[in-house]
């Protein structure tokens, strides 16, 4: 009770980020603790906005069809997603060579 006296009841807002009573944070708070977490986990600079492109290449990795990343992303043209948002990885570039090889050696 005198927690909510001095601190306000919790607000549920169904938002991500939030502070403590529920309500939205400043966009420098989100950005400065974002740019804390990279710089203690040894991470290289990013903008906020790369994470969108991280999960899109992540899930695109992991087999996720991409209409599902579209729609999670909530693009209207997957070519957005596609092109813009899902990037090769050296990984999936070996892969690709892998499985041409394997072709080549059935011939």
């Amino acid at each position: 009770m005198v927690h909510t006296r001095y601190h306000g009841e919790w607000n549920d807002r169904g938002i991500v980020f939030t502070n403590k009573y529920g309500g939205f944070l400043r966009p420098d708070t989100v950005l400065d603790l974002f740019r804390q977490l990279l710089k203690d986990a040894g991470l290289p600079t990013m903008r906020f906005h790369d994470l969108r492109h991280c999960a899109a290449t992540i899930l695109f990795v992991a087999g996720v069809n991409p209409k599902v990343i579209q729609e999670l992303l909530g693009h209207s043209k997957i070519s957005m997603t596609l092109e813009v948002y899902s990037h090769v990885l050296p990984s999936m570039q070996q892969e690709a060579a892998g499985k041409m090889d394997e072709v080549f050696k059935k011939l």
